[in-house]
């Protein structure tokens, strides 16, 4: 099964639905006979401007129906209860607020409505060296309904972001050495300027294996945060894995306590995760020297078994 038919997989390919952010690579394209409206940051004409000479196929941008600027789905649309589906690809990852962007999907579905997403794995991707995602840090940021990213995400991303063999994602059989994306000086220079402007600054907020996530999903179900569960699921294949939700769905199969297990399986081949600590060592050497200029601005702004 490829990517377009994981995502596809549980959608009624006859009904009315969102795409959210396709830009240059729709997934159900409206050319492709999919009753589907799409939301984007920016109209098609700028979305061309923006990926004319990087290497993309700039035909593939279709008409945006709906241009998002930081409103619900459900305002931004007008409609409520109303779409078959949604798809989000390598969306979730940048939303500073995961169960807002859930909530906001969940009021435009009807009853059996379906979110597909496809997730990137973060073993596998330029996020590899950051430490994953824990529930806390979810109920945080929907505890402080976040429109921006943390300056905890900010530092992540500009201090941990890698490639390997010079790419920004791979499959787990890719070799290569991987090198840091960033020097000290320049990710310095990005978290202060993030401590400075009140301006929107595009990261990835998450960093999930297949489990976490899965398990994450349960446990916002189970504390009654979020109406969806899981409707199906595609473990990792290159850097990504897939899930569709439903308020329909029973929820995975798997227990709490088996998610857990396998997402210390999942996490015990991560050299990036077993090697965080020591290099959080480091750069707090580096960044304590640092700390009066980098972190003045801190005062600134049932469950299933």
């Amino acid at each position: 099964m490829d990517r377009k038919e994981a995502v596809l997989c549980s959608i009624d390919r006859d009904g009315i639905g969102l795409e959210i952010g396709p830009s240059h690579a729709p997934i159900a394209a409206k050319k492709d006979g999919f009753k589907v409206e799409i939301i984007d940051h920016a109209n098609a004409e700028d979305l061309i401007d923006k990926y004319t000479g990087h290497g993309v196929d700039i035909n593939s941008i279709e008409k945006v129906d709906h241009i998002w600027q930081g409103e619900s789905y459900a305002e931004l649309t007008g409609k409520r209860s109303y779409y078959d589906w949604i798809i989000a690809s390598h969306v979730i990852e940048h939303t500073p607020d995961i169960v807002s962007f859930l909530l906001n999907c969940n009021e435009v579905l009807n009853d059996e409505g379906m979110l597909s997403l496809a997730v990137p794995d973060y073993r596998y991707i330029f996020d590899q060296y950051r430490a994953p995602t824990g529930l806390s840090k979810v109920l945080e940021a929907f505890h402080e309904k976040r429109t921006r990213h943390s300056i905890g995400a900010v530092a992540e991303h500009y201090l941990y972001s890698s490639n390997k063999g010079g790419a920004i994602a791979w499959s787990k059989f890719a070799h290569g050495e991987s090198a840091l994306a960033y020097d000290y000086q320049q990710a310095v220079s990005y978290i202060e300027q993030a401590s400075k402007d009140e301006r929107y600054m595009d990261v990835h907020a998450w960093c999930f294996t297949p489990s976490l996530f899965r398990l994450v999903i349960k446990d916002l179900n189970s504390l009654g945060l979020c109406p969806l569960k899981e409707a199906s699921f595609f473990s990792t294949s290159g850097c990504e894995f897939f899930i569709t939700l439903s308020r329909s769905a029973q929820g995975a199969r798997e227990s709490r306590l088996q998610l857990m297990k396998s997402m210390q399986r999942e996490l015990g081949g991560v050299s990036g995760f077993s090697g965080n600590v020591r290099s959080m060592v480091g750069l707090a050497n580096k960044l304590g020297r640092s700390a009066g200029r980098l972190f003045s601005f801190s005062d600134k702004a049932s469950p299933q078994e």
